[in-house]
């Protein structure tokens, strides 16, 4: 299992969420809250908005505890949003381009979860990505076969409709295979502007997803922390950062999805819609 976290808001440096809080998300990867991946040492990879209209993107099959690469750029780097991701690896191969976060023009996504059996589907699945989309994808995880999709049923349109439309084709085929429970996934989405996040699973049982709550409602903050963060400051996260969980976290509900643009957050039911299938 994954871990990834999104920050919208003030343009800080990176390593303020990434190393300096309690339980970051490189204290995660070492030693997560989850029994059942508690260590994500099969690559990290970072994705951020600053001057130019693509996003920046910094991947690698190390530990992200153990790289002074990405130490060294998280304390440089300053940007209003970004998305970092910490992977645990299923079935893919732990090289460099299955290290999210996947990039697409303007658009950065990163996912925890599975398409359940996805060697029984997966060909299935590329049939119905857009052939002009085919050569962008690099990797070999379900994970960036998700993006795709969602690229290819109008994710740069409607976002959330083609995130549902996704979940919607990748369950009508599982269920064509013999799979009746194919899809089980948080994600995190964004093109610079917004951040799109999902939590879904066909079973109900998807990982936990955490957004924090508004600045002004963090009375345990310091001065000087709400002058770092700014009014707009929000994050989505997989576990919970910093010290007060209980004040600063709002878990996301099973089968939502949330849209986060310049500090307010908006959360909708999240309905797989089966699309015409192009075969």
């Amino acid at each position: 299992m994954c871990r990834w976290v999104a920050y919208s808001g003030r343009s800080i440096r990176i390593e303020e969420l990434l190393f300096n809080l309690k339980h970051s998300l490189i204290d995660q990867s070492m030693s997560s809250r989850s029994a059942e991946t508690p260590t994500n040492g099969d690559g990290f990879g970072l994705g951020w908005y600053g001057t130019r209209e693509v996003p920046g993107l910094f991947r690698s099959i190390r530990p992200a505890w153990n790289d002074f690469n990405l130490r060294d750029l998280a304390a440089q780097v300053e940007s209003p949003l970004f998305l970092a991701h910490v992977r645990a690896t299923s079935l893919a191969t732990v090289q460099e381009t299955n290290c999210h976060p996947f990039r697409y023009k303007q658009w950065l996504f990163v996912h925890n979860g599975e398409i359940f059996e996805v060697e029984k589907i997966r060909r299935a699945l590329l049939m119905e990505i857009a052939p002009e989309l085919f050569s962008h994808i690099l990797g070999t995880t379900d994970s960036e076969v998700l993006f795709y999709l969602a690229l290819t049923f109008g994710l740069e349109q409607d976002p959330l409709g083609a995130l549902q439309r996704m979940a919607g084709c990748v369950e009508s085929i599982g269920k064509e295979h013999g799979i009746a429970e194919s899809l089980w996934m948080t994600l995190g989405i964004s093109d610079g502007k917004t951040v799109y996040a999902v939590r879904y699973a066909s079973d109900g049982e998807a990982p936990t997803l955490y957004y924090s709550r508004a600045v002004e409602d963090l009375t345990q903050l310091t001065p000087a922390a709400r002058e770092l963060l700014g009014p707009e400051a929000r994050m989505v996260v997989s576990e919970p950062l910093g010290r007060h969980v209980e004040t600063t976290w709002v878990a996301l509900p099973q089968a939502s999805a949330l849209r986060l643009r310049k500090g307010e957050v908006e959360v909708s039911r999240f309905q797989p819609a089966a699309p015409a299938l192009a075969r």
